[in-house]
């Protein structure tokens, strides 16, 4: 099995940047691909980026150009830097993974985008 730990939510201003982490442990060697989600109140779940193992990337229309996913795969960690961020952003980001093995989830991490 695959167990994800996300970490860098919180609370920032619009226009402000942060950085999430997403550590990967356990069978890591079967993984893929991972990524991004998020969701927000009364709103679907939505991919925001996906990166694969030789790190080739995809976003959401709603974040290119903001957000740029990266992954240490040394590190076993998947990172999200998001750069301009809106309040429109602010929702519960849980990072993901994929391979041989199965789907697996992180338990996710809050950001806020408020003035």
């Amino acid at each position: 099995q695959v167990q994800l730990v996300e970490s860098g939510g919180g609370l920032v201003q619009p226009g402000g940047s942060l950085r999430l982490s997403c550590a990967a442990s356990g069978t890591v060697f079967s993984i893929n691909a991972m990524g991004w989600y998020r969701q927000a109140p009364g709103k679907q779940r939505e991919l925001v980026a996906g990166i694969t193992r030789d790190g080739s990337a995809n976003y959401a229309d709603s974040v290119k150009g903001r957000f740029t996913i990266s992954r240490d795969n040394a590190k076993n960690t998947v990172y999200l830097q998001m750069n301009g961020l809106k309040p429109e952003d602010t929702a519960v980001y849980l990072c993901s993974s994929s391979g041989y093995q199965g789907f697996y989830w992180g338990q996710g991490t809050q950001v806020t985008v408020s003035s």
